[in-house]
C-alpha cells in the first residue's frame, strides 16, 4: 500500500501524468471487460475444402460473419437471403476478403412457404451435397404481422420457414453425411411457452416478446426432435444462444423505444458482443470435431 501511496503522491505533483495514467487504466479496463464479455472463441482448425454450406440470413450480422469464416476455410457457401441486393454486396465483400469465389447468393424469404419450396427445388437441382445447414435468419419483437400463408411473422420466419427448409433438404443432408444442422435460437426460450391453441395470437392480445420467446423455444424443440429422428444417419443437430449481439435483429426494439435505445447505446456498445464474437458459438457447432455425441444439445 505504501508503494501505491507514493506513486499517487508523485502523480499529484504531475497532473499530466496523473490524467494519462487514469486514462490508460480506464481504457485497459474497458478493453478487458469487452474481451471478457465477448465469450469464447472457436478454436477448431478444421478446413472445409470440398464441403457445401448453406446459411440463411447471411447478408448481415452473425450470419455474415459465419459465412466469411466458413468461406475462409474453403467451403462452398450458399447464402439464402431475402434481400438479394444486400446479399450480393455481402458476398462480394466475402469473396474479396477470403479469396474464395465459391460464395453464391440465392433468394430465400422464410416468411413464405412457396419461397422456401422454390429455393429448395433450385438448391436440389444445382447442388450435389450439403454438409452444413445453418438456420440463422430471424426477426425479433416486431409488431404483429401476418404472412401470405396466414402465419404470425415471428413464428413463420424463426421456426416454420426453417422447419420446412430443413425437412426439404434432409435427404441431401443424409446422403452427404457426416453433416450438421445448426439452428440459432436464443436464451429467450427460457421464458417461452408453445401456445398450442393459439399459435398465431389470433384469440389473445399480441405480445411481441411472448411471440419471440415461443419461436425460440420452437427452435429448441425442433432440434431435439430432429436429433432423435436422424439418430444413426450421420446427421448431427445443434441449437444455440449466441449471446447478446449488436446486430440488425434489434431494429424493431429501437423503433418501439427510440429514447431508451438512444440512452442505452453506450452501455450496449460496452456490454454487447460484436457480430464476430456472436458467431463463435455457431462456428463451434459447425466445426468442432467430436460433437456428434452431443446431437440434440443446446450450446451457449
Amino acid at each position: 500500500m505504501e508503494v501505491y501511496r507514493r506513486v499517487w503522491d508523485f502523480l499529484d505533483y504531475n497532473p499530466v501524468l496523473k490524467y494519462a495514467a487514469v486514462g490508460t487504466v480506464s481504457i485497459v479496463s474497458v478493453v478487458a471487460l469487452r474481451r471478457w464479455l465477448g465469450g469464447g472463441v472457436c478454436s477448431s482448425q478444421v478446413r472445409l475444402q470440398g464441403k457445401t454450406v448453406l446459411i440463411t440470413g447471411a447478408n448481415t450480422g452473425i450470419g455474415k460473419e459465419t459465412a466469411r469464416e466458413l468461406a475462409q476455410r474453403g467451403a462452398r457457401v450458399v447464402m439464402g437471403c431475402r434481400d438479394v441486393s444486400r446479399a450480393e454486396q455481402a458476398a462480394l465483400e466475402i469473396r474479396v476478403s477470403t479469396g474464395n469465389q465459391e460464395v453464391v447468393v440465392r433468394q430465400l424469404d422464410l416468411s413464405s412457404l412457396s419461397s422456401v419450396r422454390n429455393f429448395t427445388t433450385e438448391f436440389l437441382a444445382t447442388e450435389t451435397h450439403l454438409h452444413i445447414l445453418v438456420n440463422n435468419a430471424g426477426v425479433m419483437m416486431c409488431p404483429r404481422m401476418v404472412t401470405e400463408d396466414g402465419f404470425e411473422l415471428q413464428l413463420a420466419v424463426n421456426h416454420l420457414g426453417h422447419f420446412l427448409l430443413t425437412n426439404q433438404l434432409l435427404d441431401l443432408l443424409q446422403s452427404s453425411a457426416p453433416s450438421r444442422v445448426i439452428t440459432v435460437s436464443s436464451i429467450a426460450h427460457k421464458g417461452g411457452k408453445i401456445h398450442f391453441k393459439d399459435l398465431h395470437f389470433e384469440q389473445t392480445t399480441y405480445d411481441p416478446l411472448l411471440s419471440y420467446q415461443q419461436s425460440k423455444l420452437a427452435n429448441i424443440l425442433f432440434t431435439r426432435e430432429l436429433a432423435r429422428r436422424t439418430k444413426g444417419t450421420g446427421v448431427s443437430c445443434f441449437c444455440l444462444h449466441p449471446g447478446v449481439v449488436r446486430t440488425e435483429l434489434g431494429r424493431y426494439v429501437e423503433t418501439r423505444w427510440p429514447l431508451a435505445s438512444t440512452l442505452l447505446s453506450l452501455p450496449a456498445w460496452l456490454l454487447m458482443k460484436s457480430p464476430w464474437q456472436g458467431a463463435q458459438t455457431t462456428l463451434h457447432c459447425c466445426l468442432s470435431p467430436g460433437l456428434e455425441a452431443c446431437s440434440g444439445c443446446y450450446f451457449r
